[in-house]
């Protein structure tokens, strides 16, 4: 285990934000650009929910893999929106989609099998592949960013592939033609696909699609998802995945000696984020909207390249080193952004996220002005 972490690198999203917030804590006139979380608050009639929930005692330990009334909306969700057919045994709830990736990747990985991560990628997708002794294998996308050579890839050590659409950084929603291929693949292979899809309310254009619903590929999809990004509620830490019974069950195995369950009264708090009034979401979802027609029609003034974002709510930009870029942008002008190598290869990008206030977006946008004449 030891040799294993010490393969694993700090996650640098999180490095990052901390380094911003410590400094606007000493007083520097900080903007932060890299936090990859809503910066709205939770709507009131989810915390109201919340708090009933505590008053009418429901704090106490609930059932490993979820109370059932979470589940059965979370199974009633994904049929009518995702058209996946599960049923509540075929869902577990967990603290935070990542945690749903860890317990999916600890109960399907094997010591020596390979697991397939689209270049860029999410932080953490490597990290738990090696805390779970597998391999990753790295396979950059194309310049459409919509599509990847996978098949050049595969061998006989291939058990997984992790997609994520909407895309962490990018923001690319990927095609109908690309997830197809996907799946003809991994039913030709026999491998599993992991579709973390915890951005697929935040689009702009084009139009979500579930692996999970395609022909043949219920069994081996996990389709993992959560409450952080569409209702804003990040720390409350409640996500879930969606799979076979048989894969629910060796997940739930492992939680069971873990963390036992989720928060009793954060689950309740989910019901009603469900299926509740949703106008919240698309509130949310319009403002995001705007803050990223802002960026991209600066971006554009200044000439600066970046892959078109459809979706989620980041900007993947080319700055030419991007690790150089990040570093002298806090230090001269006090705007954090992540490089792109947090990501993989791409050293020549840095990610921009605009879940942060119109006002801060305006100043990022004068201060990058400034700092691109000497950069």
């Amino acid at each position: 285990m030891r040799e294993r972490l010490s393969q694993i690198k700090p996650s640098a999203t999180l490095k990052i934000s901390a380094l911003a917030k410590e400094l606007a804590r000493q007083g520097k006139p900080v903007v932060n650009m890299s936090a990859g979380e809503p910066d709205f608050r939770t709507p009131q009639h989810i915390v109201e929910s919340a708090v009933k929930a505590l008053h009418e005692g429901k704090h106490f330990y609930t059932p490993t893999k979820g109370i059932p009334e979470l589940l059965e909306a979370i199974a009633e969700k994904v049929n009518k929106e995702n058209e996946i057919p599960a049923k509540p045994e075929n869902v577990i709830v967990t603290a935070g989609a990542k945690y749903a990736i860890f317990l999916a990747m600890q109960a399907l990985l094997d010591e020596g099998d390979e697991v397939i991560l689209l270049d860029p990628a999410w932080v953490s997708y490597e990290a738990n592949v090696i805390m779970a002794n597998a391999k990753p294998i790295w396979v950059k996308h194309d310049d459409s960013f919509e599509d990847a050579p996978i098949e050049e890839y595969i061998t006989s050590k291939t058990k997984m592939i992790v997609i994520n659409t909407p895309n962490n950084p990018t923001g690319v929603v990927y095609p109908k033609s690309f997830l197809k291929k996907v799946a003809d693949l991994a039913q030709d292979h026999d491998f599993y696909v992991l579709s973390d899809e915890i951005y697929e309310k935040i689009i702009y254009e084009g139009r979500h699609y579930s692996i999970a619903s395609f022909d043949g590929m219920f069994e081996r999809t996990i389709t993992i998802n959560g409450f952080s990004k569409a209702y804003s509620m990040t720390g409350w830490r409640l996500g879930y995945a969606v799979a076979s019974e048989e894969i629910i069950k060796a997940m739930n195995k492992i939680q069971s000696h873990s963390i036992s369950h989720p928060t009793s009264f954060v689950q309740y708090a989910g019901v009603t984020a469900l299926k509740g009034d949703q106008s919240c979401v698309c509130e949310m979802v319009k403002a995001f909207r705007r803050r990223r027609d802002r960026i991209i029609e600066g971006l554009n003034e200044l000439e600066i390249d970046y892959v078109y974002p459809k979706g989620a709510f980041y900007v993947f930009m080319n700055v030419g080193d991007g690790t150089r870029f990040a570093e002298r942008f806090l230090e001269e002008e006090y705007v954090a952004v992540t490089p792109g190598e947090a990501f993989g290869s791409y050293r020549d990008y840095v990610r921009i996220s605009y879940a942060t206030s119109d006002g801060n977006i305006d100043e990022f946008l004068r201060r990058l002005t400034r700092f691109m004449e000497k950069f």
